[in-house]
């Protein structure tokens, strides 16, 4: 009876998760890197929406995330709330390479806290680290070194100089356009998780899903139903990884209304 008890499975409870964000943000990327542990150098830009589903297991439960993928071409942008309903949890993108796309995801904040469910959880996700000095492992050694390096007086020294200039002008730039500072101190303000990942390199966007199962009260997850409309979507698969495109035109919208009783 005790090694009976012992093997019961977690609780499980499904979770809609809702992606928003400016176009060629990386949104697409990152459910990629978390539901397959993938990545794509020349993704092609979502068309309607995509669904996929992937589990995050926590030490007292095991969360199923329904994962609204949603198309970020402004034309698009009003079919939004179809998507974002009844939705648990959100995850709104920007390029950290791109300052217009942080007003973006604070305009999707801000539309998220007027119409979406009460108590939805809302994590700022700055993304494309990698493209920042910060994505490998930043660039703190360089002062040191210029500091260190010998004067032209120096034995070698005109040959040196030039060997760190030839350095310097080799080395990436820092794409980075929007400080870490900024945009917690916004999330802090807003009551958002933070986050900044790479989908490239992995960094973070595991630890973006585990905080958002983490942070949904438990009272949300009791007898809940997922999928555009609050019904189980006819479009998605049971297994982890499954993934559906919709068009977000008048049949596609019909289509993704379309509960099931499973």
């Amino acid at each position: 009876m005790s090694e009976s008890t012992g093997s019961a499975p977690k609780p499980s409870s499904s979770v809609k998760l809702v992606l928003l964000g400016e176009a060629a943000v990386g949104k697409s990327s990152l459910v990629l890197r978390f539901v397959n542990n993938d990545f794509q150098e020349n993704k092609e830009p979502t068309i309607g929406a995509a669904f996929l589903t992937q589990k995050c297991s926590l030490p007292t439960r095991t969360i199923k995330f329904e994962i609204w993928d949603t198309a970020g071409q402004e034309r698009f942008a009003s079919l939004a709330p179809m998507y974002y309903r009844n939705a648990q949890a959100a995850l709104v993108v920007y390029d950290l390479t791109k300052p217009s796309s942080l007003v973006k995801a604070k305009h999707w904040v801000a539309e998220l806290q007027r119409q979406a469910s009460p108590g939805i959880v809302i994590a700022l996700v700055g993304n494309k680290l990698d493209l920042t000095n910060d994505g490998n492992g930043g660039n703190s050694t360089s002062e040191a070194a210029d500091t260190d390096a010998p004067g032209p007086d120096a034995e070698g020294g005109d040959e040196s100089r030039t060997a760190d200039n030839e350095d310097q002008e080799s080395a990436p730039a820092d794409g980075r356009k929007i400080s870490t500072r900024e945009a917690s101190t916004y999330a802090e303000e807003e009551g958002l998780l933070f986050f900044e990942t790479s989908a490239k390199t992995g960094y973070n966007v595991t630890e973006v899903f585990t905080a958002i199962a983490n942070a949904i009260p438990e009272s949300s997850l009791k007898g809940n139903r997922s999928g555009v409309g609050g019904g189980q979507t006819s479009l998605g698969a049971g297994r982890s990884g499954d993934e559906s495109r919709i068009n977000l035109g008048d049949r596609g919208a019909a289509a993704a209304n379309a509960g099931c009783s499973c």
